[in-house]
């Protein structure tokens, strides 16, 4: 399951990257001019490639993997892609809402 999700979330991850903003909150994404949109697309969806690719090795490391070990690849992907997406967030919208 970690994988499918995993695997949703890079698809997109990818999206915003590529300037598809649609997929992020309209309240999160209200204060973001028309200029810095490409910009926030690619800071809100590496932080969500990262989230997702986090959840995909910790779904692969849960099969192969001594206990508890997935649990590293997935707390690490979530914590930098959560912290780039509050990054982007607090510089392009001005903050959180």
């Amino acid at each position: 399951m970690m994988i499918f999700l995993g695997l949703i979330l890079i698809v997109i991850g990818i999206f915003n990257c590529k300037g598809n903003i649609s997929t992020i909150h309209w309240y999160n994404r209200r204060k973001v001019s028309e200029a810095d949109r490409p910009a926030y697309g690619k800071w809100m969806g590496l932080g969500t490639i990262l989230c997702g690719a986090g959840l995909m090795a910790g779904g692969i490391f849960q099969y192969f993997a001594p206990e508890g070990i997935w649990s590293i690849p997935v707390v690490v992907g979530l914590v930098i892609g959560l912290g780039l997406m509050l990054y982007a967030q607090l510089k392009f919208n001005h903050g959180l809402f």
